[in-house]
């Protein structure tokens, strides 16, 4: 089992093996998250899906405070080498890498990639983990893709944290299509609410998942589950 923390649109806390493994960190910028206090964030890792700024604003300090291992794509990892973060490891897609936790792949994603200070951020991409705790697939930003069925060929996925925002990102019936692409009937959801672009229906978007026979969850920001 594998323990949950959300932090607000695509940040999450992951507990697996006793490490903490954070994804995607946008904190202090999303007024959503105020009452997040973020120097008690003291993750082992940090994922990063892509280079936009609402996904990688808290990774330097963060990084800094904890002394994690910042894992992402070339590009972005070469762009915090040059802020001078040390403790790092690039992938590129279709690469997997076995850490103290489990081994993370890093997958497809359709979507843009540009840095803060618009510096390339290479290609967009997501991550399968697997542990003997479980496996999930976190997607980062993407559209619904056939790619995913690959994921679902391949892996034993537990769960699924999926973008339902829509607008730059998969809608909840996209999401329900990548869930059964990759063989779950659960969905963390993520990347919604938190700009106007992207504010949902949260009783919509739950029946749309009930008709479709998938568990949907929808957390609190500061919320904790165990999947």
């Amino acid at each position: 089992m594998i323990e949950l923390k959300y932090f607000g649109h695509s940040t999450f806390l992951m507990r697996i093996n006793g490490k903490q493994i954070l994804f995607d960190p946008f904190i202090t910028p999303n007024s959503l998250a105020k009452d997040v206090a973020i120097e008690e964030i003291n993750p082992d890792y940090i994922l990063v899906t892509h280079g936009h700024e609402d996904h990688v604003a808290d990774v330097e300090r963060i990084a800094r405070k904890s002394g994690a291992m910042l894992v992402s794509n070339f590009e972005i990892i070469s762009w915090f080498q040059g802020k001078g973060l040390e403790n790092v490891h690039p992938m590129n897609h279709g690469g997997s890498k076995v850490f103290d936790f489990g081994k993370v792949k890093y997958v497809n994603a359709i979507h843009s990639s540009t840095l803060p200070d618009g510096s390339s951020g290479g290609n967009p991409g997501g991550f399968v983990i697997t542990s003997d705790e479980g496996a999930f697939y976190y997607a980062g930003d993407t559209a619904l893709t056939y790619d995913m069925k690959l994921i679902g060929e391949s892996f034993a996925i537990d769960f699924a944290v999926l973008p339902i925002g829509d607008n730059f990102t998969m809608d909840i019936s996209d999401a329900i299509k990548a869930a059964d692409f990759v063989g779950t009937e659960k969905i963390v959801g993520m990347h919604y609410d938190t700009f106007p672009y992207i504010t949902i229906n949260k009783e919509e978007v739950r029946q749309s998942a009930k008709e479709a026979g998938k568990e949907l969850f929808l957390l609190q920001i500061g919320e904790s589950i165990t999947l």
